[in-house]
């Protein structure tokens, strides 16, 4: 088998940061998408708190806990400054943006529908942030909407703002991904939130695909609420965070209750605490949060730009490469992509083509990619993705375009 060299900068030294590639030296691992690889200062990070500073948060009165505490909340710390959010009690730890979806689904937008109301969504999300919206619909008899996508992969703002202008104040959540996580597109964000906000509705933006390639400043953007995953973002996996204007972090109900998140119990009534602890309810993954500092530590270090440039650059290569392979259709096309790149091959079906790959020591990823309701639109039963990020290389590429022509040939 073919021995890839992985000696093109910067990325020979950033991968010497990810044990992983030292412990299989032969993997080209293109799927960060569905979740990074973890650099050494984030496992360091984990084990480092296990060792040092294992304590629960806020309730101990001896010097460990407080130890303990004060990282807890550092890490909230350098969130609210990744996110350029005004306080730090904006900022809410939870399990993934799956958990923080449907905190907002159930704690905030639950309490805005009555009957016949509207959420609004695209017709590029990601499960997680269609299935919350679903079922809050189904139970207040309010009404799922979708905005429209081009075949290119492209949303209808004018479709949007259409359908806006004919609910007549009806609509009162919009909710829509940065980055999408199959298509790569990337939405123009700040015009969204303007559309929606001026029509009346509340902004949800699911930044799990963006938040280390992309500078967001919450307060500039003027957004609602925002999501994202650590494990996405090379930090540890059941760690997340919701931002959320505190005003509507007030008036929001807590969906989780238990220890941690109350002012007053008796057995009559419970006063919660204000957020962001009415939100965090139980002991949370600290050691998982401990490494998700560790990780937006890195990526600062590393640079949000160099990130970005980096994924950009290998899409460029691989779109070059991909397009002039015979069989080969290219699925999302719009003007401006992340790193991901999705496509199908004529006559090979995608799980066949990925596990065909992976005997060439190449991770991709192969299906809907959690989003069906999109596949269904394009009329194909899934693609496959490749996603790319720092520690993968143009020989990584070259390598993946060879192995696309070799099955071909195979499959024939």
């Amino acid at each position: 088998m073919k021995q890839i060299p992985h000696n093109s900068p910067p990325t020979a030294s950033v991968r010497q940061a990810f044990p992983i590639f030292r412990h299989h030296p032969e993997l080209v691992y293109l799927d960060s998408a569905a979740t990074a690889q973890k650099p050494e200062s984030v496992i360091d990070a984990e084990r480092h708190f296990y060792e040092h500073t294992n304590a629960n948060v806020h309730r101990g009165a001896y010097r460990l806990a407080d130890e303990a505490s004060r990282l807890y909340e550092s890490v909230r710390e350098k969130v609210r400054h990744l996110l350029h959010a005004s306080d730090a009690r904006q900022i809410i730890f939870t399990s993934g943006a799956t958990a923080g979806i449907n905190l907002v689904a159930q704690g905030f937008a639950a309490d805005l529908l009555t009957p016949g109301d509207a959420i609004l969504i695209s017709a590029m999300e990601h499960h997680a942030n269609l299935i919350p919206w679903q079922q809050v619909c189904l139970q207040k008899q309010a009404r799922l909407l979708v905005i429209h996508v081009s075949p290119e992969g492209v949303l209808d703002l004018e479709a949007m703002e259409h359908q806006l202008e004919q609910e007549c104040g009806r609509v009162k959540m919009v909710a829509v991904v940065h980055v999408s996580n199959t298509l790569g597109t990337v939405n123009p964000i700040q015009e969204i939130i303007g559309l929606a906000q001026r029509h009346g509705a509340r902004v949800l933006i699911d930044a799990a695909q963006s938040v280390s390639t992309h500078r967001l400043d919450v307060q500039a953007l003027e957004v609602d609420f925002l999501v994202f995953s650590g494990h996405k973002m090379f930090g540890p996996t059941g760690t997340g965070i919701l931002y959320g204007k505190q005003e509507w972090l007030e008036a929001m109900r807590p969906v989780q209750f238990g220890g941690g998140m109350i002012r007053d119990v008796q057995f009559e009534k419970t006063v919660f605490a204000p957020p962001p602890q009415r939100f965090e309810a139980g002991t949370p993954n600290l050691a998982g949060i401990a490494g998700l500092g560790a990780a937006i530590d890195w990526i600062q270090e590393t640079g949000q730009e160099v990130l970005a440039r980096h994924a950009t650059q290998l899409l460029d290569q691989a779109t070059d490469l991909l397009q002039n392979i015979p069989g080969i259709r290219i699925i999302g096309q719009a003007p401006e992509k992340s790193g991901i790149l999705s496509f199908v091959f004529d006559d090979i079906h995608p799980h066949d083509l990925a596990t065909y790959l992976d005997q060439r020591h190449i991770c991709v990823r192969a299906g809907h990619h959690c989003t069906q309701p999109l596949m269904d639109f394009l009329e194909i039963p899934g693609t496959v993705r490749a996603s790319f990020s720092i520690y993968n290389t143009p020989e990584e590429v070259e390598w993946l375009a060879q192995s696309l022509r070799e099955a071909r040939a195979f499959f024939s």
